[in-house]
């Protein structure tokens, strides 16, 4: 089914919604967005049953703690009456699960709405085309900054000034503390998570190439369990970046302060201010999703390519071209 017949179908009643990981960190905004955008969620897949959360917004939805149990209830749905059936599956379980995910979405006679990072390898994107194809169904990933207003503003600027030859240096600076549970949940394996490049940094990745167009180099300077750095040059811009999940690494003021997050991209040295607004981006993406103006699948491949390269690579010694905070960890 196409954008447009989704959209249209959509038009004459609420859509139902499925959801896939209930218990984890991002699944409370997309029950709150499904909600925001007038819809119902009538199932939910979670191994944890601490899901107390859905009674916030949808206290009537089915639940379960059993994958199979949940596919036959999806199973039955499908073969009710038109108003029961699930139009969309979002699916918020770990990484190394959203390709099987997606693929049951499909398989289910729904479109897929999946969070970051859409897949961990470059290649399961190429299995996902011909997926999509074959079930005439939709897949959609959130990329939130995409719709972010001051991200969109700054792509506008960098646009105007493209074709100059000069390219934009900027600086990307993101930690997010975590404590000890991080390195010994899913999150802490590569092979689950991606590593993390992927589990924090996908979606800035993703900035960058909005913004600043084609990846044209990927060095790797520092890569371990709780932090990575590197250099990326892409058409109009040198990238510098930094993402640590060690309380130890937010800036002393900041803890002093008792934060432990900190979040900072700078172009040619100028701050961009994008830390608020953050609210209600999922909902401003399940709204475009809903009007058949989703991200599809080929609009995360830079992204993915990029993290891929990033949790393969050999680190190299840093040549002026290293984050001024990778340098405090044996580099510069």
């Amino acid at each position: 089914m196409s954008n447009g017949e989704t959209a249209s179908r959509g038009a004459t009643r609420e859509r139902n919604f499925a959801l896939i990981g209930a218990a984890g960190y991002i699944a409370p905004r997309h029950m709150q967005a499904i909600s925001a955008t007038g819809n119902r969620l009538v199932a939910a897949l979670d191994p944890s049953d601490s899901v107390g959360i859905i009674d916030s917004w949808f206290p009537d939805s089915a639940f379960f703690t059993e994958f199979e149990r949940f596919d036959r209830h999806i199973d039955k749905l499908r073969r009710a009456d038109g108003s029961e059936r699930v139009d969309y599956v979002s699916i918020c379980s770990p990484n190394y699960l959203h390709d099987s995910h997606i693929r049951f979405a499909l398989r289910s006679g729904a479109d897929a709405i999946c969070e970051k990072p859409l897949v961990l390898n470059p290649w399961n994107i190429d299995g996902l085309v011909e997926a999509e194809a074959s079930a005439g169904r939709k897949v959609s990933t959130i990329l939130q900054l995409r719709v972010h207003p001051a991200i969109l503003a700054l792509r506008e600027c960098v646009r105007a000034a493209a074709g100059s030859g000069r390219k934009h240096e900027v600086d990307l600076t993101y930690v997010t503390s975590r404590g000890r549970w991080y390195l010994y949940s899913w999150k802490g394996d590569d092979k689950k998570s991606g590593g993390i490049a992927t589990n924090i940094g996908v979606h800035f990745f993703d900035m960058l190439h909005f913004v600043f167009g084609e990846l044209q180099d990927n060095r790797v300077h520092l890569c371990d369990l709780v932090r990575a750095a590197g250099y990326l040059e892409y058409e109009n811009a040198r990238v510098r970046w930094f993402l640590s999940v060690d309380a130890a690494d937010v800036p002393q003021a900041r803890r002093e302060a008792g934060q432990r997050t900190f979040r900072s991209i700078t172009v040619d040295g100028e701050e961009v201010e994008f830390s608020g607004g953050f609210a209600d981006l999922h909902t401003l993406s399940y709204e475009q999703i809903l009007q058949g103006r989703g991200f599809g699948l080929e609009a995360s491949r830079c992204a993915i390519e990029t993290v891929a390269a990033i949790r393969t690579a050999r680190p190299v010694p840093a040549a002026g071209d290293a984050h001024p905070m990778a340098s405090g960890h044996g580099l510069g």
